[in-house]
């Protein structure tokens, strides 16, 4: 029985398509994989392989990235370099030492006060050398002051977690509270011009800076007396050192900027 002519060559050029077919999948794979791990450099040259005018695109998408970038532009960016818990406490240290430096100078003494507590610098500013009586509009004779104190915190600022200044008034009448809107917008007003004056003569974060309003509701002296009056009408700046241990142990930040209203 004779074979047809030509018989089965369908099979074998359909195993050839296969085989073709397997091959270049295979080919694709092996594409796959070697770009997974591809190089910037073999990246490019891939792209410019297919695209001669991709090469502005691919400059205009890798900004800094890559190995000419700089290391110390990421850490730039979020306002404070790379530092180790012992430089914290050191600058902290000296932060301290320098503010009772300045608060004993001559003429210092009966404005400025400094104590320190655990991770935390303690200043108490007299009333008398920041605003005149019921007003919150920094005086001539503050802005020294608070030039001084601008430039000790710009030295120390990647140690600083947070400066948090409070404004404090007297209750000026024996049992008679004052007026709560006067004495809130008092207190909260002059903190607020003591810290916009710090946020633009310093180099401090922003959002390391608080202010609060205290009124008459946190007094250190008797409201019964001048004296104890005059020690109750105060500006205090609380300066926290950071904490590395926190920090890595916080999985965000703990305050948040951007804008927001």
């Amino acid at each position: 029985m004779k074979r047809k002519k030509g018989g089965g060559g369908g099979g074998a050029n359909w195993m050839d398509t296969y085989g073709d077919m397997v091959t270049l999948l295979l080919c694709f794979f092996v594409l796959l994989y070697s770009m997974s791990t591809i190089s910037e450099e073999n990246w490019k040259a891939l792209v410019m392989s297919f695209n001669p005018d991709a090469d502005q695109t691919i400059r205009e998408t890798s900004g800094n990235e890559g190995p000419n970038a700089d290391p110390s532009e990421e850490t730039e960016s979020s306002g404070m370099m790379e530092i180790s818990q012992a430089d914290i406490d050191t600058q902290m240290e000296e932060l301290y030492q320098a503010l009772q430096a300045y608060a004993a100078e001559e003429g210092m003494k009966e404005k400025i006060s400094v104590t320190k507590g655990d991770g935390q610098i303690f200043v108490a500013f007299d009333q008398t050398a920041f605003f005149s009586p019921n007003s919150f509009t920094l005086l001539d004779q503050s802005m020294p002051i608070l030039d001084s104190i601008s430039a000790m915190l710009t030295g120390s600022k990647d140690a600083i977690q947070e400066v948090r200044i409070q404004g404090h008034t007297a209750q000026d009448v024996p049992d008679s509270p004052n007026d709560p809107r006067v004495d809130r917008f008092l207190s909260s007003n002059r903190a607020t011009n003591v810290l916009v004056y710090i946020q633009t003569h310093s180099e401090i974060d922003p959002a390391r800076l608080v202010s609060e309003g205290m009124g008459q509701w946190r007094p250190v002296g008797d409201n019964d007396t001048s004296e104890g009056r005059a020690k109750n009408r105060r500006v205090e700046m609380i300066i926290s050192a950071r904490d590395l241990e926190s920090e890595l142990g916080d999985s965000v930040q703990q305050y948040t900027t951007g804008n927001q209203n």
